[in-house]
């Protein structure tokens, strides 16, 4: 038996094809509807400078000052009267210092010249010296020993009592340990004070300390007053 109707006038063949082809359509349509996006219109107002392209300076007019001319030179007078000089003129007759065969020399005596003899200052250090110098206060001790230990005592005492931290390395934080040498010269007064440190603040504030040292019984070598050099650290520390 064959059948009625045409195969290929049959509708519901590509149904499911043109469905799936109209959904993706409407899907798209949809997308592009909820992703289209509109901004206000603004009036821009452009404005533009005019430039002119003919920049010149206006260089104001100055009105020049005017100095006179200097005055003409004096002129030279017609007549030149000429003076004579009738000052006589003494003249100075410069003797010859040139020596003869006949010349006398007369022998000078250089007993009378007096001859003042420089004595050499002779320095010992410190821990070699026979008789160390005595610090004011120190005269009761009876050894050498006994005054190094006192001299030792009362330079530290002296340290202490005259110490003063600087404001400046104080206000920096500035800290360390300054080594001052000095000597004690043969009559008994600080001299040839040198420092050593950190800062320079500390160094000047050690160096007054040293130079405040009241003036010893000088140190004795073979029974002669010498120099002794000395050197003693001073601390400063921030606490």
């Amino acid at each position: 038996m064959e059948p009625k109707k045409n195969p290929k006038a049959d509708l519901n063949k590509d149904s499911g094809l043109f469905f799936v082809i109209g959904l993706t359509m409407v899907l798209l349509v949809t997308w592009l509807a909820l992703e289209h996006k509109t901004y206000p219109k603004e009036n821009l107002i452009v404005e533009a400078m005019m430039v002119s392209d003919d920049m010149k300076e206006e260089v104001p007019i100055t009105e020049a000052i005017k100095t006179p001319p200097p005055p003409p030179p004096p002129s030279a007078p017609e007549v030149i009267e000429i003076v004579e000089d009738e000052a006589e003129i003494e003249e100075t007759i410069i003797e010859s210092t040139e020596i003869s065969q006949e010349t006398v020399v007369q022998e000078v005596s250089v007993d009378d010249v007096a001859v003042e003899e420089i004595e050499e200052e002779i320095s010992v250090p410190f821990a070699v010296i026979e008789n160390v110098p005595i610090f004011p206060g120190c005269e009761s001790a009876t050894n050498n020993d006994e005054r190094k230990a006192c001299f030792q005592k009362k330079m530290q005492e002296h340290v202490i009592k005259q110490f003063k931290y600087p404001d400046m390395a104080l206000e920096l934080g500035i800290q360390g340990k300054v080594y001052v040498q000095f000597a004690i010269d043969s009559k008994g007064y600080i001299t040839n004070i040198r420092t050593r440190g950190p800062d320079q603040n500390l160094e000047k504030e050690a160096g007054r300390i040293i130079a405040a040292l009241p003036k010893m019984t000088p140190g004795t070598q073979r029974g002669r007053a010498v120099k002794v050099p000395y050197s003693i650290p001073v601390t400063f520390r921030l606490q």
